[in-house]
């Protein structure tokens, strides 16, 4: 769905500029230079929407990997204190005899 939307504003991004400037050939000098100055404007716009969604991406991706790290010390936690228990219970046991 993101893409599609990303590939549908860089269409109406180009296209719109473009259709006008085609529309209106008569245009004078000052005008062109405002549809142009308007088409730059859109496009590094778009840059930065791009910009922005790889940037969310990457939290996102960067999230994930935060609490499967946390997930994985989680894990390792519990092993030890299992791990800590049989000790003492070994140890308890060596105790009595």
């Amino acid at each position: 769905m993101r893409e599609y939307r990303r590939m549908l504003t860089r269409t109406a991004v180009v296209a719109l500029p473009a259709l006008l400037l085609a529309a209106c050939a008569e245009l004078s000098a000052e005008d062109r230079a405002l549809l142009e100055e308007t088409r730059q404007n859109a496009q590094d716009a778009q840059a930065a929407a791009d910009r922005a969604a790889d940037a969310a991406a990457n939290a996102q991706a960067a999230s994930q990997s935060a609490q499967a790290a946390a997930d994985n010390a989680e894990a390792q936690a519990q092993r030890a204190e299992r791990a800590a228990e049989r000790a003492e219970r070994t140890f308890q046991k060596s105790m009595m005899k």
